[in-house]
């Protein structure tokens, strides 16, 4: 078992028949996915999902879990969710497969949020990935002149055939390069001060645990300020 498996694998172990869960989008969340499928088969716990991408939602719908929108609820007791970086304070990046609005606000609706990562993804201080962050498509040129102006490099995300990535609610993706020096909550703030920015991939105060993956496939539950 690999190290996201694992990390996957002890995360699901949180779930219980009843709850309302949230699903995460990327390659450590389709490990949990895929675990949360085998339960509702074998153990034949009962639960009901939001899906944080229309990618998750066709492997949730094709594993048989049963999915639900947020006209149906107005919270959920875990969701399950990777993470490209987190640090000592719980402080994440988080976007690299372009959910993030999504994933942020299933993420808000939770009561409890377990990040599952391997061992490369801890830091003392993020800043070393860059920042997705969730644009309209009008006048979205402007819009990352003024976002670049708070990193290194800011950079357009596109597709195999280099057009722009569009996500699921018809958003670009910039990913923008900065340091490990960075302040994220207020690079936070200053994002959602320019006009044409929806989302950015900083989540804080979201997570409360984590489980980390090891090569061994050995799993550490971690809690805020490890």
């Amino acid at each position: 078992m690999n190290a996201k498996m694992a990390a996957a694998h002890a995360a699901v172990g949180l779930v219980t028949s009843g709850m309302k869960i949230g699903l995460g989008t990327g390659t450590t969340a389709y490990f949990a996915i895929q675990e949360i499928a085998r339960r509702i088969k074998e153990e034949q716990i009962s639960l009901q999902a939001i899906a944080t991408s229309s990618e998750t939602a066709t492997l949730a719908s094709k594993l048989n879990i049963p999915l639900i929108s947020f006209a149906d609820c107005c919270e959920l007791d875990l969701t399950i969710d990777g993470a490209d970086e987190i640090d000592e304070r719980f402080t994440l990046i988080k976007g690299g497969g372009g959910a993030l609005v999504r994933e942020k606000i299933v993420a808000s609706r939770s009561r409890q949020m377990a990040v599952i990562v391997d061992e490369s993804k801890l830091c003392h201080h993020i800043g070393k990935h860059a920042v997705p962050v969730a644009v309209l498509p009008f006048g979205h040129e402007s819009t990352a002149r003024k976002i670049g102006s708070h990193g290194k490099s800011i950079s357009i995300r596109t597709r195999a055939d280099g057009k722009p990535y569009i996500t699921d609610d018809g958003l670009y993706v910039y990913d923008l390069q900065c340091d490990t020096g960075l302040d994220p909550l207020e690079l936070e703030r200053a994002a959602r001060q320019i006009p044409g920015v929806v989302e950015i991939g900083i989540f804080n105060g979201l997570a409360t645990m984590a489980f980390v993956g090891y090569a061994d496939g050995h799993v550490e539950k971690l809690l805020p300020h490890w």
